[in-house]
């Protein structure tokens, strides 16, 4: 039983799929689903749609705040954009918390994230998004081409590494053999989904960074490492964020995913495929790979020492680049 989690001030949520139900890549159907989202700016027949990663929320503004600055891609005296808080998380849509670890995909993720457009009068989109948020970009490309004007996929795979899904199988046990987990029928959030974090936050961020910013002492703890009380500190705060259920149904979802290079190959929506320098959890040549892959497309490459999470912290080149690739 899934715990549900605070949702961000200023979000929206509708029910929809309530006369005809989702029908999901995996079989089996799901009705009256919550669907959260942010909405910034006046509502446009085009509309920016930003897609989060795996411990997102719809609030972009608070992850992605530079990109809505005055001038930027996303300011929202110019733009008309969405985030949505995709099927399956705990930030408001329906979760684990409604169905349990039923298995979704990233493709059912879009399939909601289209319906709530067309209920809100959206006819062209502009999506983007990094990690997790960029495989929905690259389903939104597969599945919905018609409907968008163009894409970037930021830190994201063609389909799932073998390297990614080994971290998330260690995550998975690690929650799963946790007693307190009881088969998914906690009332309290089970502390192992905080050491889970701590393994992923090692393949977030670089060894150069590491190395940098939590070697020497800890700041705020005598007698302990920066690398140790920063790991912990990266733990505690999922865990009063977030929910194990969610986090598993999810990375289960991440796993799944892959597009063959036929489906891509005479893609004609504009794509720019970002790869980042210092990446481990998807180096720049797995990027460079699907750009390859998909038609219509440019790669490029963010400078960074900061590892897969640099398409959160170097956000002033991204949104540069950004802001010229959707201008044009």
């Amino acid at each position: 039983m899934s715990i549900t989690r605070f949702i961000d001030f200023g979000a929206i949520t509708v029910t929809l799929f309530e006369d005809i139900p989702l029908e999901l890549d995996n079989g089996g159907t799901l009705s009256n689903l919550r669907v959260t989202y942010h909405s910034y700016g006046t509502p446009q027949d085009t509309a920016y749609l930003v897609c989060h990663a795996l411990t997102g929320s719809s609030a972009a503004h608070l992850w992605w705040w530079e990109l809505f600055e005055v001038g930027n891609l996303l300011d929202p005296q110019i733009a008309y954009t969405l985030c949505i808080n995709v099927l399956g998380s705990c930030y408001g849509s329906s979760g684990a918390q409604d169905f349990g670890l039923l298995p979704i995909t990233i493709g059912d993720m879009v399939q909601v994230q289209a319906a709530l457009l067309e209920h809100l009068g959206v006819k062209k989109v502009r999506v983007l998004g990094g990690s997790m948020g960029g495989m929905q970009a690259l389903e939104w490309v597969r599945r919905f081409p018609e409907r968008l004007e163009k894409a970037a996929i930021i830190g994201s795979p063609q389909a799932q590494t073998v390297w990614s899904a080994g971290f998330n199988v260690v995550a998975r046990a690690i929650i799963q053999n946790d007693p307190a987990w009881q088969n998914g029928n906690y009332t309290e959030q089970p502390r192992s989904m905080g050491l889970a974090r701590m393994i992923g936050m090692l393949t977030y961020r670089s060894p150069q960074s590491l190395q940098l910013e939590q070697s020497g002492p800890s700041p705020t703890q005598p007698n302990k490492n920066a690398i140790e009380t920063y790991l912990h500190y990266q733990a505690e705060k999922l865990l009063e964020r977030f929910d194990a259920n969610c986090y598993l149904l999810m990375m289960n979802a991440m796993d799944a995913f892959k597009v063959d290079s036929s489906e891509l190959q005479g893609n004609f929506v504009p794509t720019l495929v970002v790869g980042i320098s210092s990446d481990v959890r998807y180096p720049p040549q797995v990027c460079r790979d699907l750009a390859a892959n998909l038609g219509a497309s440019q790669y490029w490459e963010l400078e960074s020492m900061y590892g897969h999470d640099a398409f959160l912290v170097e956000t002033i080149p991204l949104e540069e680049r950004l802001r010229k690739f959707f201008a044009k």
